[in-house]
């Protein structure tokens, strides 16, 4: 399961996490399930890998992708067949998006990317729930990227949900309520709740991210990942740091 661009191997992730014995045990059957190669991938596992990206080129990386989306000047790179075959190997994502599942915010389309570039979780309200965290830190661990963005944007359905606190049905308040704790005085000190909350709610699952996985803050500790804040802008195209 070990990636070569990765940080933490399986038995260190295992030891990192505080799992040992028979947990060991059935971690690794999962592991060595989840982590199996085809075999032409075997074959061709001595590819060369990808230069590592850091942090801040990864950011860099984006911000011009965005800026090719804007402009309409993209290059949708990395979506030959050829690169189908390249990612079939292994996958190498130099950043990871926390986004909303709005159908407006693809986030390989508005930062002009491809095929294993990016690993993308997607959750109503960009929310930090234990399963979206559980995949950043296997991809930054495991896969060795170093950038997370929690990726919110205008007019968020979630986030305006979440400010007039109506009864929902079934589990649609269960990401409301997540996003309840940023709302604190948005309405009283604000001309325009809604876009002050959605980027008190990207702020605030920025922090919830840092501050509840171990693995993320070791690796933001060792220089080795920076997590930030972006909003995209519906009618623009544009996306902004918020943090």
């Amino acid at each position: 399961m070990t990636r070569k661009n990765g940080f933490v191997g399986r038995r260190n992730l295992l030891k990192l996490m505080g799992v040992g014995g028979a947990s060991v045990a059935a971690t690794t059957v999962v592991s060595s399930s989840w982590g199996a190669q085809p075999a032409v991938a075997q074959q061709t596992d001595t590819q060369e890998k990808p230069k590592s990206v850091s942090p801040d080129d990864a950011l860099k990386r984006l911000v011009e992708g965005n800026q090719r989306f804007i402009k309409e000047k993209r290059q949708t790179p990395n979506q030959s067949r050829l690169r189908i075959r390249e990612v079939a190997v292994a996958q190498y994502p130099f950043a990871s998006i926390l986004g909303c599942a709005d159908s407006r915010v693809p986030a390989e389309i508005v930062f002009d990317q491809g095929l294993g570039d990016l690993f993308v979780v997607r959750l109503a309200g960009n929310v930090v729930s234990p399963t979206a965290t559980g995949s950043l830190e296997f991809a930054t661990s495991v896969l060795g990227s170093q950038l997370i963005i929690v990726l919110g944007h205008e007019r968020c359905g979630a986030v305006q949900a979440a400010l007039k606190s109506d009864l929902l049905p079934g589990r649609i308040g269960t990401f409301v309520e997540d996003i309840k704790p940023a709302l604190n005085g948005i309405k009283a000190q604000s001309n325009d709740p809604v876009n002050d909350a959605v980027v008190a709610n990207i702020r605030y699952q920025v922090d919830l991210l840092r501050q509840s996985s171990s693995i993320l803050s070791q690796l933001i500790q060792d220089g080795k990942l920076k997590i930030v804040g972006g909003r995209y802008d519906l009618d623009t195209g544009a996306v902004t740091l918020v943090t």
